[in-house]
């Protein structure tokens, strides 16, 4: 249901009106809900643009919040999905400090009883609830892409690549490597080998608890691929259960040379640099 011409203008009327005490009731019943999460002062500043925003929505004749007029009312209710999301209130506290606004509406405009009156508070009352939908639509993309923008950054912290001698280096991996995190390991690793020049490096699965086909795969895509870079590969970590497993699965891994852990790795290396008179 949407607003009438009629019906947003004596809505905006009563919004500038009863400004003062309409944002200032409004702020209470918000800060109840929010239980002292957000400062009087920041609540009160939150409600009163939301407020100036619908204000000059049916001021401007939106009879519906996708209307053209509703422009800078959809900005705020963006704006405030986005803080709220940031700032860890959930969708549905965010929604609810918008349905706050009808009750404190209600509250300034006392009696109902007259049937234009109630029929104008009806409208208004479809269209706050199609305003605190849009900040819950708003809340859940934000959070998404907050959500994606971390499970990036866990990725890469969880890929490291170090510099472990001079022309070595490292890459120490801990739980499962599936085909994205396969990709972050290979482009950290061919980067690294160009930025450091070097010719070793040692790819280490002591972290990864079992190895499958799959897992093989990523691991001999990643040596092909820094053997074209000109690296040598060194796989370490291989226990005895790996080992197994390998064999029963009938992995080869052919002429790449295969350690128990890291510091023989590294061993092999040191002595390979000295054979090569490095």
């Amino acid at each position: 249901m949407s607003l009438s011409p009629d019906e947003a203008s004596r809505f905006a009327h009563l919004l500038s009106s009863k400004a003062e005490p309409l944002a200032a009731r409004w702020a209470e019943l918000v800060a109840a809900g929010l239980r002292g999460r957000l400062s009087s002062a920041e609540l009160r500043r939150q409600t009163s643009e939301l407020q100036r925003a619908f204000q000059q929505a049916f001021d401007a004749g939106a009879t519906d919040l996708t209307s053209e007029a509703a422009a800078e009312l959809r900005a705020q209710l963006d704006e405030l999905s986005t803080n709220r999301a940031r700032q860890g209130f959930t969708a549905t506290e965010t929604a609810i400090s918008v349905y706050a606004f009808k009750e404190a509406t209600l509250e300034i405009l006392g009696s109902v009883d007259d049937a234009t009156t109630l029929r104008d508070y009806v409208a208004f009352s479809g269209f706050v609830d199609r305003a605190a939908l849009f900040t819950f639509d708003s809340y859940v993309r934000v959070r998404e892409s907050l959500i994606a923008d971390q499970a990036e950054q866990l990725l890469e912290l969880s890929t490291p690549v170090v510099k472990l001698w001079e022309g070595v280096v490292a890459v120490p991996l801990v739980g499962t490597l599936d085909s994205a995190r396969a990709q972050v390991v290979m482009e950290r690793l061919l980067q690294t080998l160009v930025d450091t020049g070097s010719p070793y490096a040692i790819i280490d699965i002591t972290g990864v608890p079992a190895v499958d086909t799959q897992v093989a795969q990523h691991i001999l895509k990643t040596v092909v691929a820094a053997r074209l870079m000109g690296a040598d590969c060194i796989i370490s970590g291989i226990r005895p259960q790996i080992a197994q497993t390998i064999v029963a699965l009938g992995i080869e891994f052919g002429d790449i040379a295969t350690k128990a852990s890291l510091a023989d790795a590294l061993r092999y290396v040191i002595s390979q640099n000295k054979r090569a008179g490095r």
